[in-house]
C-alpha cells in the first residue's frame, strides 16, 4: 500500500502549517481564553475562505469532497496550534450527521452553511448514566399536533454554547410505553424549554450540558425519516475518533519538540540536560510513542469507511493505543520540564492539559479496549 502524500494532500498540509504557525501563540491562546464563545469567529470564516470548513463535505453541497486522510492532515495541524474553534463539533460531527441522516432537502439546506462558515453546529448525544454507550439515550421525542416535545438531559456537548443549531439524539416515544429508536432533531440555540450550563473545556473551548423540557419543534426538525439513527450515530463518531487521534498526534509532536530543546538549553552541572544518557532514553522512548500513534491514527483514517466492525475496530484500537501514548508523551514532557511543566507560563502545561482531555472525549483507553474485544468477537461469529 502506497501511503505517500498526493500533491494535494501535500499542498494541504503546507497550507495550514503556515497558518497555525503563524496564528497560534501563547498570546492568541491567552485571549480566546476569555472569551465567551471560545474561539475567534474572525479566524472561523478565514477557515472558510480556505475552505477547511467545505472539505469533507459532498460536492453537490458546496463542499471539496475530501475524505479521513485529509481531515486527518488538519486535525494534526490543529493540534499543533492547540485549535479550539469547532471543527470537529460542527463539520467533522454535525456535517457527517446531516450527511447520513439528513433529508435531500436537509441537506440542500445546511450543508452549504457550514462549508461557507454562517452555521455552527454541536452534537448533543452523551447523558449521565449513558457510559460512553453510544445505545444508552433516555431523551425522549413525543409526537405533538404541530411537531415534536424533547424531554431529557444531556451532557458534555461540544461548543454548544456557540451553535446556531443543536443535533440532539433522542428516542421517539411508542404508543405502548416501550422505548423507541433513536432519532435526531436539529433544535435551533434559544428554543422555549432549552436550557444550557456553559463551563470551558480543559485545554481549551468550551461545551455545555443541556436540560430539555418540553422543548416544542417543528415537524421538519426531525433529520431525515425518522428511522433508527444509531448505525450512523456510530459511523460518525468512530470518524471523529479518527480525526481526534490525529488531533492528539499533533499534541504529541509538538510536545516531543519542546521538550527536545529545553533539554538542550536546561544546564544542568554544567552541561545540558540532553547530555544526560538516561535523558535521551526518554526522548527516544517519546518519539517511539509519537511515531506509534501516528501510525495507528492513520490506521484508522483509512478504515474510515470500511464496514462497521471493521471500522470500529480500527477507530477503538487508535483511541485506546493513542491515549495510553499521549499519557506517556504527556507525563514524560511535563517531568523534564520540572515544576514549570504545570504552570500557565510555559505552553508544555496547555498541551498537557489537552491530551488529558482527550484521553476522555468519547470513552477513555479502557472503554475502547472492551468495544474492540467486543467488536472482535462479532467479527468472529460473522465470518
Amino acid at each position: 500500500m502506497d501511503l505517500t502524500l498526493s500533491d494535494e494532500q501535500r499542498l494541504l498540509r503546507e497550507s495550514v502549517d503556515r497558518f497555525i504557525a503563524g496564528t497560534y501563540d501563547a498570546d492568541h491562546r491567552r485571549r480566546v481564553a476569555g472569551d465567551p464563545l471560545g474561539f475567534s469567529p474572525d479566524i472561523w470564516k478565514q477557515f472558510a475562505d480556505l475552505g477547511w470548513l467545505a472539505l469533507p463535505i459532498g460536492e453537490a453541497y458546496g463542499g471539496l469532497g475530501a475524505g479521513a486522510i485529509e481531515t486527518g492532515i488538519l486535525m494534526e495541524a490543529f493540534g499543533r496550534g492547540l485549535v479550539t474553534e469547532p471543527y470537529l463539533a460542527t463539520v467533522v460531527i454535525g456535517a457527517a450527521l446531516i450527511t447520513e441522516c439528513g433529508s435531500e432537502a436537509q441537506k440542500q439546506a445546511i450543508l452549504p452553511k457550514i462549508a461557507d462558515g454562517s452555521l455552527v453546529l454541536a452534537f448533543a448525544h452523551s447523558e449521565r448514566a449513558a457510559r460512553f454507550d453510544l445505545a444508552k439515550v433516555e431523551t425522549t421525542a413525543r409526537r405533538a399536533p404541530d411537531g415534536w416535545l424533547l424531554d431529557g438531559h444531556k451532557t458534555a456537548v461540544l461548543d454548544g454554547n456557540a451553535a446556531d443549531e443543536i443535533i440532539v439524539s433522542a428516542r421517539i416515544a411508542r404508543d405502548d410505553g416501550l422505548p423507541g429508536g433513536l432519532s435526531l432533531f436539529l433544535v435551533p440555540s434559544g428554543t422555549a424549554g432549552l436550557s444550557l450550563t456553559d463551563y470551558s473545556r480543559l485545554g481549551g473551548g468550551r461545551a455545555c450540558n443541556l436540560d430539555l423540557e418540553d422543548v416544542c419543534l417543528a415537524a421538519d426538525a426531525l433529520l431525515g425519516d425518522g428511522s433508527d439513527s444509531l448505525p450512523k450515530i456510530e459511523c460518525v463518531v468512530d470518524r471523529a475518533l479518527a480525526a481526534l487521534g490525529a488531533e492528539a498526534v499533533g499534541i504529541m509532536q509538538i510536545m516531543l519538540d519542546m521538550t527536545l530543546e529545553y533539554t538542550k538549553v536546561r544546564q544542568q552541572f554544567g552541561r545540558p540536560l540532553s547530555a544526560n544518557q538516561v535523558i535521551r532514553h526518554r526522548l527516544a522512548d517519546m518519539a517511539l510513542q509519537c511515531d506509534e500513534a501516528r501510525s495507528i491514527a492513520l490506521r484508522a483514517a483509512l478504515m474510515a469507511y470500511a464496514e462497521p466492525v471493521e471500522r470500529g475496530r480500527a477507530a477503538s484500537g487508535a483511541k485506546a493505543k493513542i491515549g495510553k501514548c499521549a499519557r506517556f508523551v504527556a507525563e514524560q514532557a511535563v517531568q523534564l520540564h520540572g515544576a514549570m511543566g504545570v504552570t500557565e507560563e510555559l505552553d508544555i502545561g496547555s498541551y498537557f492539559k489537552r491530551l488529558l482531555a482527550f484521553d476522555t472525549m468519547f470513552g477513555g483507553s479502557a472503554h475502547h479496549y472492551r468495544r474492540h474485544a467486543a467488536l472482535g468477537g462479532r467479527a468472529s461469529v460473522h465470518s
